[in-house]
């Protein structure tokens, strides 16, 4: 009897790949890394109702991925600083390619595909000035590295696509690390930013932060329909000084609105969001804090409107109707406004992302 998986892989011999869809990969919703028991990593595929499609093993630990928009195909990335990144065919669960750095060059743990998925585009450092680069690679010649831009900023994470464009919007977190580790260099100096850049590396909009929070370093990005893009920080300073962990800009927008819940559960979040997402139709946005135990949730206009307890909170996503939140205690959770709606538990540590597929 022909399995389902020599079936795919008849079709992958054949050359068949490009026209095999999400569906044959069981149509996952997310996707996150994880680490397991015995202390090795791996990236998995999720339905929204929590159902595993996928499992991929990788060689260190892994931070957050990046989906094609039409083909079963997954880039997971190494955490930062890191020096691979892992293709990955959803439907086989086999790694296609393995895409390493350029001399001198990090990955910083995200990247994201053109709307038409012929490029890939990776979140990259020099590793020896912090300098931002965003690395541009081909797919449809075996994910060649083609080119690069300037991030136009320090330390890039998190790059996003706007809805129906090509247009980037990067989050530059302003910090300069040491080669090959995390030691941060430069805190005094900080300057983060947030950028909108065309494909061919033309700055659109740089962003910046009053200069009195210089050190909220911008990390993670989320965007709704409308193209508002809610941007989350994580501060440098003395805890208790800490600003506003939320930024919320649409392109052509003199200034970022900052929001920051009331000044007891900000306290809370001890300096730290680790997650950003957008839900409910793109009307709420909410941040999580894993140092805090929790995620909040704020209305468009940066109005807060409550919190979500769950310890050692930190992955986000939607499905464009609810909240979908994971944890370092292997829970993978459905909020229907403020209430849960179902949970699954597995038995791993789930890593900082949950990326919608």
């Amino acid at each position: 009897m022909t399995t389902r998986r020599a079936f795919l892989g008849s079709l992958l011999a054949a050359g068949a790949l490009p026209r095999l869809s999400w569906a044959d990969a069981g149509n996952p919703a997310f996707l996150a890394a994880a680490k397991e028991p015995d202390g090795g990593f791996a990236v998995f595929g999720l339905t929204r109702d929590g159902v595993q499609t996928f499992r991929v093993p990788l060689p260190a630990r892994g931070h957050a991925g990046a989906a094609h928009p039409t083909a079963p195909e997954v880039v997971a990335f190494a955490r930062r600083p890191g020096t691979y990144a892992l293709v990955i065919n959803g439907a086989t669960g086999s790694v296609t390619t393995r895409l390493s750095t350029q001399p001198g060059r990090e990955f910083n743990g995200h990247g994201v595909f053109s709307s038409d998925g012929t490029q890939l585009f990776t979140s990259e450092v020099v590793a020896e000035t912090g300098e931002g680069r965003i690395g541009i690679w081909s797919r449809p010649d075996g994910y060649t590295r083609v080119g690069e831009i300037a991030s136009a900023g320090i330390g890039p994470h998190e790059i996003i696509r706007l809805p129906g464009t090509d247009t980037l919007v990067v989050a530059n977190g302003g910090i300069r690390t040491g080669a090959g580790d995390r030691e941060k260099l430069n805190l005094d100096t900080m300057a983060p930013n947030l950028t909108y850049l065309s494909p061919n590396g033309t700055v659109l909009q740089t962003v910046t932060l009053p200069a009195a929070q210089h050190q909220a370093s911008i990390r993670h990005l989320s965007v709704n329909d409308a193209g508002h893009v809610a941007f989350a920080m994580q501060w440098e300073g003395d805890v208790t000084t800490a600003p506003a962990l939320l930024g919320l800009h649409q392109l052509g927008d003199n200034a970022p609105v900052l929001a920051m819940a009331n000044a007891d559960g900000h306290a809370a979040m001890q300096g730290y969001a680790g997650s950003v997402a957008f839900f409910d139709g793109g009307t709420q946005v909410a941040i999580s804090s894993p140092k805090g135990g929790r995620a909040q949730v704020f209305d468009t206009a940066g109005q807060f409107i409550r919190e979500i307890i769950r310890p050692d909170v930190c992955g986000l996503a939607s499905d464009g109707k609810m909240l979908f939140l994971t944890d370092g205690f292997g829970t993978f959770l459905a909020m229907q406004d403020d209430m849960p709606a179902w949970h699954s538990r597995f038995d791993r540590a789930w890593d900082n992302h949950l990326v919608t597929v």
